[in-house]
């Protein structure tokens, strides 16, 4: 019996296929994320999972598509800052693609602290891989009206990824919405905070390993 070998045309025939095909797994998980993310986050939970993208998949190729526009515009996200010499929030915003992946995980442990019989750590976790993939490309969007705009509207894209989080949140645990509302502004809060302390102070220790 024999066996047709692989291709390079058959290989990126697939790829192409899953990426770029209308009905394909990207554009059914982006276009759920972005109309009925609770409809998403709870249909991958119980296990109808073949028409989505997977969550972490998600999060790896918004990232990959924010450090190819940074490196195509020529980004810098320190452009105007006068650097004396690298700091822990310097290194951070330079490393943010892999600053962001801590985001993930604030926003499971929170998200889990404050509905703890709703769902595990893990099914937390893979939600917040799509929502921080959300959030990916929110920063990758707003970087083009940063780099040749204004660089004051940079904060925006929290105040987008609050917003959106909270209506994700909401609309996935279907519960009276005000508590949902509140608790989920709090959690967000104190996420993006714990996210900020812990990236910086990462950054701060690598820099000084480095120094040594």
């Amino acid at each position: 019996m024999s066996v047709n070998q692989v291709t390079f045309k058959e290989t990126f025939q697939d790829f192409a296929d899953t990426v770029f095909s209308v009905n394909g797994p990207l554009l059914t998980t982006f276009k759920g994320l972005l109309k009925q993310p609770g409809v998403l986050f709870q249909e991958y939970l119980e296990g109808r999972r073949k028409k989505y993208y997977k969550p972490v998949a998600f999060f790896l190729l918004t990232t990959v598509l924010y450090l190819t526009t940074r490196s195509l515009i020529g980004f810098d996200p320190l452009k105007d800052a006068m650097i004396q010499e690298l700091d822990g929030w310097d290194f951070m915003l330079l490393n943010l693609d892999k600053m962001l992946f801590i985001f993930v995980f604030t926003l499971a442990i929170f998200s889990k602290i404050f509905f703890y019989f709703r769902n595990t750590l893990a099914e937390f976790i893979a939600i917040s891989f799509y929502m921080i993939g959300v959030y990916t490309l929110i920063v990758t969007f707003n970087m083009f009206f940063v780099h040749y705009g204004n660089s004051n509207i940079k904060p925006v894209e929290i105040l987008i990824m609050g917003v959106y989080f909270i209506v994700a949140i909401t609309s996935f645990l279907k519960r009276p919405k005000f508590l949902i509302i509140i608790k989920s502004f709090v959690l967000y809060f104190l996420a993006f905070i714990s996210y900020i302390i812990v990236g910086f102070g990462l950054s701060t220790l690598i820099i000084f390993i480095k120094q040594l």
